[in-house]
């Protein structure tokens, strides 16, 4: 079993800590960059959302090094690019981390959720500057968790439905666990003003529940959530 040194605790106890709350791409991008750079140098990262058969649904692709227009585009073709087949070998290996040799981009590293049944995800780490072996074979699969949690959050934000800025707000103070009466006296609206609001918003989420209304959204602090709101 491989253990990691001071060093390497060092680094993954921050690439953990900094993997919590992700959920826009852009995000993702700055925390590759940096902390997951520092245990897995790499040119590219390949995030795919995956189907309930385990088939690339959306591919994004985020990079540090110069790729041609066309290059990205194969990168983040789903059906037609070479993504399909890297999935098929991860697969018939069994579904554990697999070492690509990935052409012009070099050496690869693929590894998954594989399909579930409210859908999988799995990470490509292209450009590696060596063929992946088990270190780094086994710190991806100590990651995985983490970039599977935060594709699943960029994913719900992106089909979150819009919400007016006190919908927000009374979103967040239910998310806090308040109840009507708390959240009136918060905003400083009464208790049937707030019910109200809720009820306009279970109808505009298709849900019958405070429980369900909250799950409707990721787990974000209130100034990330303002990106998906709209006036």
């Amino acid at each position: 079993m491989l253990s990691p040194d001071a060093r390497e605790q060092e680094y993954l106890l921050h690439a953990i800590d900094g993997a919590h709350g992700i959920a826009t791409l852009g995000a993702l991008f700055l925390w590759s960059q940096g902390a997951l750079q520092a245990l897995l140098p790499h040119g590219v990262l390949l995030c795919m959302q995956l189907d309930e058969q385990g088939r690339a649904r959306q591919v994004d692709c985020l990079h540090s090094t110069m790729l041609a227009p066309d290059e990205r585009a194969l990168l983040c073709e789903a059906r037609q690019g070479p993504v399909p087949a890297w999935l098929q070998r991860w697969q018939q290996a069994g579904g554990r981390p697999l070492a690509l040799q990935a052409g012009a981009m070099g050496h690869g590293l693929l590894h998954g959720s594989g399909p579930l049944a409210s859908g999988g995800s799995a990470v490509a780490l292209l450009g590696l500057p060596a063929t992946a072996g088990l270190r780094e074979c086994w710190l991806l699969q100590l990651l995985l968790p983490y970039l599977h949690l935060a594709l699943q959050r960029i994913a719900s934000a992106a089909q979150a439905p819009a919400l007016s800025p006190r919908q927000a707000e009374i979103v967040q103070w239910l998310r806090e666990g308040k109840n009507n009466q708390e959240i009136g006296r918060l905003l400083g609206i009464s208790p049937l003003t707030v019910k109200n609001h809720l009820q306009r918003l279970y109808r505009q989420l298709g849900v019958s529940n405070r429980a369900h209304a909250v799950a409707q959204f990721p787990i974000l602090p209130l100034p990330d959530l303002s990106k998906i709101f709209t006036v």
